[in-house]
């Protein structure tokens, strides 16, 4: 298994400060969700066709991946849809620059269960997903919002049968929202399964409140161990929201810890505990 973090966790860090605290810090990799103020990253300078080279030698030299560019692109929905198609493509186009396998793309808008148009999901996966694949990239759904529950996204899976579809597994979000125990989710998903989310919480007075990594009852060790006993050796990724939630813990603070705990967890799985 390997680590790494969403850049939603630091957004007030420049380019940077960013791989600076990756590097320093002992991470394997980098999810990209914008950087400082931007998050349409395919405008960014350093992914600009002038600099892309030196950012690409820049994260060779410090031994660090980008597993995946993480696009809010909203498939789900006919109004967005011709925002959602030109956004998925200008970053099909940045992953193949930047030598990026996965993009995060999204069936619903937002963690809780809501509103999806079938017919217009299916229309821009159908859409998308060629261009993707003679690119060699892969899209990945997300488990969130109604695909939360695994066997609404694995029928959606098994109905596109596309290979160049796979699944984002936030560990936390069908546990959350559907009370899905993680084993059923796995098991469901597991063929699927690219790159991992990881992040706690609890609810509170009937709302969720986020909590650092371990410090929740969402249940990520079974998580781990599942992923482990599979031989999964991909990335778990630390979403720890900040962009969207002010209050959150800094990243100077949830970052360390982050790799602290889950580092120890995997040492625990390896020695058999």
């Amino acid at each position: 298994m390997k680590f790494s973090f969403s850049t939603l966790a630091c957004p007030e860090w420049t380019w940077p400060q960013i791989f600076s605290a990756a590097r320093d810090l002992g991470f394997d990799g980098i999810e990209l969700r914008g950087i400082a103020a931007q998050v349409d990253l395919p405008s960014m300078p350093m992914f600009s066709a002038g600099r892309i080279e030196e950012t690409k030698a820049e994260l060779k030299r410090l031994e660090l991946e980008v597993p995946v560019l993480a696009t809010g692109a909203f498939l789900g929905s006919e109004a967005k849809r011709e925002d959602a198609l030109r956004e998925v493509k200008a970053y099909i186009d940045l992953a193949e620059r930047l030598e990026v396998p996965y993009l995060r793309v999204l069936g619903d808008i937002a963690p809780e269960p809501g509103t999806v148009d079938f017919g217009a999901l299916s229309a821009n996966l159908a859409e998308l997903l060629p261009l993707a694949h003679e690119k060699g990239r892969m899209l990945l759904l997300e488990t969130n919002g109604v695909f939360a529950e695994s066997k609404v996204l694995l029928a959606l899976l098994e109905k596109t049968n596309h290979p160049a579809l796979g699944v984002l597994w936030d560990i936390h979000h069908p546990y959350r929202y559907f009370q899905e125990p993680v084993a059923e989710t796995f098991q469901r998903l597991q063929s699927h399964i690219r790159h991992v989310h990881m992040k706690d919480s609890v609810v509170c007075d009937g709302k969720v409140v986020y909590k650092m990594f371990g410090r929740g009852d969402v249940p990520i060790r079974e998580a781990m161990a599942a992923l482990y006993a599979a031989g999964y050796n991909g990335f778990l990724s630390l979403e720890w929201v900040k962009r969207w939630c002010a209050d959150l813990e800094s990243p100077g603070i949830s970052l360390p810890q982050y790799i602290t705990v889950v580092r120890s967890m995997l040492k625990k799985l390896q020695a058999g505990k």
